[in-house]
C-alpha cells in the first residue's frame, strides 16, 4: 500500500506542473490583456503610458520567461502581486476566500456520499419499484435542468417570495451581535441554498451510477451463493454486495471534485459569497492574471488531490490494488 501510494504521488507531480504550463500560456495568449482593461477605464491613456504599464507588469517579456519567472516564485509559494487596484499579494486573497469555497464544497461532497449511496443501493435492491422509477426521473430532471437556472428560481421562491432564507452572502451584517446559537443558524441558512444546489447534479448522477453498480455486482455468483448459505436479503445487499459496489462509485466520487470547484464559480457569483470562485470570476473580468494563475493553480492542487483520494479509497476498498502496489 505504502509504495502505491508513493507510486501515485510521484506522478502526480509532473501531471500537476503541466496543467500549471497549459494554464498559463492559455490565460497569457487569451485576447485581452490587464493593460486594456485600464485603458477602457482611462480613455485618456497615451501609448507611452500603456507602454510603460506593460513594461512595469513584466509583459514586454517572452512567455517563457514569464512562466520561469513565475515558477521560481512559486517555488517559495508566492504567487505575486494582484494587477488590481488594491496590489495585494495574491495568496492574501486566496488565504481569505479559499476557507469558504473548501467548507461549501466539503459539505456538497458529503451531502452527496450520504444521500447518493444509501438511495442507490436501495433502488438497485429494488428494481422497477415505484422508488426506483421516481429515482430514475428525479436523475432525468438533474442533468436536464441547468443548476445555475434552478439557483435563481430557488433565489426568488425561498429568499425573495418566502423570505425563508437569506439572499445572498455568506454572513448577515448583524452577525457580530448574535449569540452562539443565532451564529450557527445564520451560517447555516447562507449555506442551505448553496450546499443543496451545488450537489443537486452529483447527487443525481451518483445516484444512479450506484444503481448501476449494485445491480451489476448483484448478479456475480459470490452473491448467489451467499444467498444459498440461508444469509437474510439486508445481509447479502449490505455486507457483501455494497462494498464492491463501491469500487466504481468511490472512482466517479473523486472526479466528481472538479465539477465541484467548477460550480463555485457560478454559485458564488449567483449568491454572492466572497469565496474562491467569485474572486476567480473577478480576476478573469479584470484579466488579473497573478490571481487567475493563483487561483488555477489552488484548483489543481485540490482536483489532483481529490483524484489521489479515489485512488487511495479504491485500493482500501479493493486488497488486489494494494497487493499489486506492493509487487
Amino acid at each position: 500500500m505504502l509504495s502505491y501510494l508513493v507510486r501515485r504521488i510521484l506522478t502526480l507531480i509532473p501531471l500537476f506542473f503541466g496543467i500549471t504550463l497549459i494554464s498559463f500560456a492559455v490565460i497569457h495568449l487569451a485576447p485581452g490583456s490587464p493593460i486594456d482593461v485600464l485603458a477602457d477605464l482611462n480613455p485618456k491613456m497615451t501609448a507611452e503610458a500603456k507602454q510603460r504599464l506593460i513594461s512595469y507588469y513584466g509583459l514586454d517579456k517572452p512567455l517563457h520567461e514569464r512562466y520561469y519567472q513565475w515558477l521560481r516564485r512559486f517555488a517559495s509559494l508566492d504567487f505575486g502581486v494582484s494587477f488590481s487596484p488594491d496590489r495585494r499579494p495574491v495568496m492574501d486573497k486566496i488565504r481569505e476566500t479559499l476557507p469558504i469555497t473548501i467548507v461549501i464544497n466539503a459539505l456538497s461532497l458529503l451531502l452527496i456520499m450520504l444521500v447518493a449511496i444509501p438511495i442507490g443501493a436501495y433502488s438497485a435492491s429494488h428494481p422497477y419499484s415505484a422508488f426506483d422509477k421516481s429515482l430514475t426521473l428525479f436523475v432525468y430532471i438533474g442533468f436536464a435542468i441547468p443548476t445555475f437556472w434552478l439557483a435563481l428560481l430557488a433565489l426568488i421562491l425561498f429568499s425573495v417570495q418566502l423570505e425563508w432564507l437569506p439572499i445572498s452572502g455568506f454572513r448577515s451584517l448583524d452577525y457580530a451581535r448574535l449569540s452562539l446559537a443565532g451564529k450557527i443558524w445564520d451560517m447555516v441558512s447562507h449555506l442551505i441554498l448553496p450546499v443543496l444546489l451545488s450537489a443537486f447534479g452529483g447527487l443525481a448522477g451518483l445516484s444512479r451510477y450506484m444503481r448501476g453498480s449494485m445491480l451489476e455486482v448483484m448478479r456475480q455468483d459470490y452473491i448467489t451463493a451467499a444467498r444459498s448459505k440461508g444469509l437474510s436479503e439486508r445481509e447479502v445487499i449490505y455486507k457483501h454486495a455494497l462494498r464492491n459496489a463501491l469500487l466504481p462509485v468511490v472512482t466517479i466520487l473523486g472526479l466528481s471534485v472538479p465539477g465541484l470547484i467548477g460550480g463555485s464559480v457560478i454559485f458564488e457569483q449567483i449568491f454572492a459569497i466572497p469565496g474562491m470562485g467569485r474572486l476567480f470570476y473577478t480576476g478573469v473580468m479584470s484579466r488579473d492574471y497573478p490571481l487567475v494563475m493563483g487561483i488555477l493553480t489552488i484548483g489543481a492542487f485540490l482536483t489532483l488531490l481529490g483524484n489521489l483520494f479515489a485512488d487511495i479509497s479504491y485500493a482500501l476498498v479493493d486488497p488486489r490494488i494494494r497487493k499489486g502496489g506492493k509487487g
